[in-house]
């Protein structure tokens, strides 16, 4: 729980099992988790809930995919949330969803989102969208250091 790649907060199941097919075919992440709402996904972020105690909130992981129309807690709730969090606020976060509202594009950049994706209806091109997501976000993308406990001096 403490070493995730990828966050992916996704209601729709059929969305999710193809998302992570296609991580786990390319090798991108072996380490997962997905989450079915906002909700679940800021509990599993801050280690609230069921994941008290499971994981520590002070490494987060390497990006979180964010759908918008949720359930509970909707994905510009979360998005608000991590940004306004020391912890999470440098954690890369990209929008998958099949919103093509303007307003949603432009409250997610104003909110400080890294990536926003429209879904593509076609199952090849939302495969190909999810490799190239994986290729650059875990392997070509930079993140910033995690913060770390100094060396001790002598």
């Amino acid at each position: 729980m403490n070493s995730v790649d990828v966050l992916l907060v996704e209601d729709n199941m059929t969305d999710a099992e193809l998302a992570i097919r296609e991580f786990r075919k390319n090798r991108f992440a072996n380490n997962l988790v997905h989450v079915r709402d906002g909700e679940e996904a800021l509990d599993f972020l801050f280690a609230r809930g069921q994941y008290e105690g499971v994981r520590d909130v002070a490494l987060p992981p390497k990006v979180v995919l964010l759908d918008i129309q949720m359930p509970k807690v909707n994905g510009i709730e979360v998005l608000q949330r991590m940004k306004a969090d020391e912890r999470t606020r440098t954690t890369p976060v990209v929008i998958l969803t099949s919103s093509k509202e303007d307003p949603d594009i432009q409250q997610c950049y104003a909110l400080g989102v890294n990536s926003y994706i429209v879904k593509p209806v076609n199952f090849e091109r939302f495969a190909e969208a999810i490799k190239n997501l994986g290729f650059y976000w875990l392997l070509l993308n930079q993140p910033p250091l995690q913060q770390q406990t100094p060396w001790p001096t002598l």
